[in-house]
């Protein structure tokens, strides 16, 4: 049997229900489909199963400063959530109680506010330690407690230092800035001095004269070279045309529903394919219609991914280019980078 299906008491292979549904009536033959109805009111079901019962929904325990931050459905227990100034202390696996967060007491300082999952995280201020669940002032301290005042400088010396530390700061980041500031202008100066060197210099008139054949071929140096090429790129336009039409192709490439379908079926486990569909969008309800008129598991899970591939813009052929990326997104959510990888590099 598949994973969407189980083993009946007469060894037939049944088809599971679907979440929100629970099991009625078993299939009686090979090519028939079990018997599913949905759960009733305050009961749900979250996944597929062939169970004769559905669970019951959860209750928030409004008095005890419990709210609802999502209510229960036929496929979702409810989800609640301690109210503000209250967080989650649990007793079990299953219990919880929502109880009055922490204040921090005299010479404490809140290192970490309470959230509806954690009680505040209180500490001794600067300069006190803890002695018997209190803090005290580190002046007072005995040896046995010295290593907890040692570690931080007392109040007078911690703010001389501190503030020499933002001093320092403060003149090295306006010390860097200069430099920089003074960096910008002088290469600014630099390239104005050249182009209006270039704009007003005449060419020689030795330069149209046929070379001698007995002078040396001299190396031109680094301004000349640069002058030089200016002079071709100006006079060439042609070479600047071509390279223009050398530009990389931008269209992106056309995607064929089918070869993506075929492609994601060889590469996502037969068991995870319809978790990919549902994330993906596809409604629990189209899904078992496909499931009803496909009783091929491949057939059903192609036409489950036509479903999703076919909501775009383009026609019934191509896939619509940001499809693909919300394909490849939900993959690594469920953990196949493989496929994910696999995917991108061929399409």
């Amino acid at each position: 049997c598949t994973d969407a299906e189980y083993r009946s008491e007469n060894g037939i292979c049944c088809n599971k229900c679907v979440p929100g549904y629970r099991l009625v009536q078993e299939c009686t033959a090979s090519g028939q489909r079990s018997t599913c109805m949905p759960c009733p009111s305050r009961q749900f079901q979250e996944t597929i199963n062939y169970s004769t019962t559905c669970r019951t929904c959860s209750i928030c325990k409004t008095p005890e400063n419990d709210d609802v931050v999502l209510p229960c459905n036929k496929t979702k227990d409810t989800v609640c959530r301690c109210r503000d100034g209250f967080y989650k202390s649990v007793i079990d696996s299953t219990k919880y109680q929502c109880l009055r967060c922490k204040s921090c007491e005299l010479n404490e300082e809140e290192i970490q506010k309470c959230t509806p999952e954690k009680n505040t995280v209180c500490a001794c201020k600067q300069d006190y330690y803890r002695n018997n669940k209190k803090c005290e002032i580190c002046t007072n301290c005995t040896d046995e407690c010295e290593s907890y005042c040692t570690a931080r400088p007392l109040s007078t010396t911690g703010k001389k230092d501190g503030t020499q530390s933002t001093y320092n700061l403060v003149i090295g980041v306006a010390a860097a800035a200069v430099v920089l500031l003074l960096l910008v202008a002088f290469g600014t100066h630099v390239a104005t001095k050249r182009c209006t060197k270039k704009k007003f210099q005449k060419p020689s008139p030795s330069a149209e004269a046929p070379p001698d054949p007995s002078e040396e071929i001299l190396i031109p140096d680094e301004e000349s070279s640069f002058d030089i090429s200016v002079q071709v790129a100006t006079i060439s336009p042609v070479c600047e045309f071509g390279q223009l039409n050398k530009l990389p192709d931008c269209i992106p490439l056309e995607i064929k529903i089918s070869d993506l379908i075929y492609s994601v079926l060889d590469l996502v486990p037969v068991s995870q394919v319809k978790q990919l569909v549902r994330s993906l969008g596809v409604r629990d309800t189209e899904i078992e219609q496909v499931e009803l008129d496909n009783r091929s598991c491949r057939e059903a899970h192609y036409q489950m991914l036509r479903a999703w591939a076919e909501r775009g813009p383009r026609t019934d052929v191509l896939l619509h280019p940001p499809l693909l990326q919300h394909l490849l997104s939900e993959l690594r959510k469920m953990h196949l980078e493989h496929a994910a990888e696999e995917l991108e590099t061929n399409y």
